[in-house]
């Protein structure tokens, strides 16, 4: 089989051109910029485009499929030749479909969770050594690449991403999967750019759960208003498992569950991630896990890149890293760390670098999301903004818009200084953004 990947350097692009070269299909791509670490890790399968560009020379009668990524557009010349060849089209949704449609389909969506309840599903099914595809939005420790074939698998675990399909496709992500089991983690509006309205954005969270197969299921959670709302108004026919954050404690920095009278503690922390858990828990038992196999593998769960990732530790304070960038991803992450040491300062720094972020329209979403923090920072990059092409911001707004002692910065080196200067080691310091500060040190212990 010879595939042709459009736009091979994307990050679950390149994880699904290295997944089909180990499964011994003909692989090659091409893009016009590839940056680390996918262009090492396509360099050590020999995936590397020789030269970057879309060259229409690429594209010959021989090839299986394209897949396209969601970089190429309209125009891409390798597109139009692979169009006038009549080849076969598809996006990576549309082909991870593809590889999985004779298997059962975990599909997890939700406005914020996915890749958090993706991966512990993942970690429990590989703790028992049961074999399946996958396609998680994440490295995680123990997968060498972040989606995964097999041939014999019968079972296949998608993160479910409500973004667009493709240029060519406007689809949610999550609706091509076609799922037999679906997650939905909760509903709060995101990609401003692509749904305007929350009315808009909702509704795709509907045709996602009302295309359930009769014979399927449904996994949400009930502790999200928005999400019972769905349901309620849904006309769904698949099996219902609602779930709710269990009864825990955190002692000493450690959140712990009662199972069948006995305490279990766990390696992760949060309100949010002990609703993750939930739902992974029901998604396994439908894999053919029981409750008890769950909670043993479980508890070796560390946690995922960049959500809730330490990146320091003393016996007074912790460092710890996260990718949140919506408003309600923002305001789970920043209770979660003051659940966990409620009466320890907490510094909070968001980096505003999202299109929906970015945008002015979006800004009253945020308000009260910091709310838990004892000192909060905003930044963006107002190079950011011009290069977006999008009308600039004030400070003052985005203040107003954060909510009461929410400070804001444009330049990060004052930001740098503002966390030197509140942060001594005493002190947990939550650093959340999709970027990565204009490429602040991060490195304050």
């Amino acid at each position: 089989m010879r595939i042709h990947f459009i736009s091979i350097g994307g990050a679950v692009m390149h994880n699904m051109a290295i997944a089909l070269h180990k499964k011994g299909y003909n692989v090659t791509g091409s893009d016009d910029e590839i940056y680390e670490p996918a262009k090492s890790r396509l360099d050590k399968y020999e995936l590397l485009p020789k030269n970057f560009g879309w060259f229409e020379e690429n594209i010959t009668k021989d090839i299986d499929a394209i897949i396209l990524g969601m970089h190429a557009r309209k125009d891409n010349p390798e597109m139009l030749k692979a169009q006038e060849l009549g080849l076969k089209i598809y996006s990576f949704p549309e082909y991870m479909y593809e590889q999985t449609k004779g298997k059962k389909r975990i599909v997890v969506g939700g406005s914020h969770g996915k890749t958090t309840t993706t991966a512990m599903i993942l970690h429990v099914l590989n703790f028992w050594k049961i074999e399946f595809d996958y396609l998680v939005g994440s490295m995680l420790e123990g997968f060498e690449t972040m989606v995964g074939f097999t041939e014999t698998s019968k079972i296949a675990v998608v993160e479910g991403d409500e973004y667009l399909t493709s240029a060519l496709d406007l689809r949610p992500k999550f609706h091509v999967y076609k799922a037999d089991i679906g997650i939905i983690t909760g509903i709060a509006w995101d990609h401003i750019n692509v749904f305007p309205t929350y009315d808009f954005y909702f509704e795709q969270f509907k045709i996602f759960v009302e295309n359930l197969p009769k014979d399927g299921t449904l996994i949400y959670c009930e502790n999200d208003a928005e999400v019972k709302r769905l349901i309620e108004n849904a006309t769904i026919e698949a099996e219902k498992i609602p779930y709710q954050t269990p009864e825990f404690k955190v002692h000493e920095g450690i959140a712990s569950i009662l199972v069948n009278q006995k305490s279990i503690n766990l390696k992760f922390f949060g309100t949010h991630n002990l609703q993750n858990m939930m739902a992974a828990k029901f998604a396994c038992e439908k894999a053919g896990l029981s409750e008890t196999q769950f909670y043993e593998g479980i508890q070796s769960f560390k946690g995922t890149t960049k959500r809730l990732e330490t990146l320091y530790e003393n016996e007074n304070s912790l460092i710890i890293r996260d990718f949140a960038h919506a408003p309600s991803k923002l305001k789970a992450t920043v209770n979660a760390v003051r659940e966990l040491h409620p009466k320890r300062k907490l510094i909070a720094i968001y980096e505003l670098h999202t299109f929906s972020s970015l945008n002015k329209d979006f800004l009253p979403q945020y308000n009260g999301s910091m709310e838990s923090a004892d000192v909060a920072a905003v930044y963006f990059s107002k190079h950011a903004l011009e290069m977006k092409k999008m009308p600039m911001l004030l400070e003052d707004e985005v203040a107003t818009n954060f909510g009461k002692g929410v400070q804001v910065f444009t330049e990060k080196d004052k930001l740098n200084a503002f966390i030197k200067a509140h942060y001594s080691s005493n002190e947990n310091l939550l650093l959340m953004s999709s970027g990565t500060f204009d490429g602040m040190d991060l490195n304050f212990s």
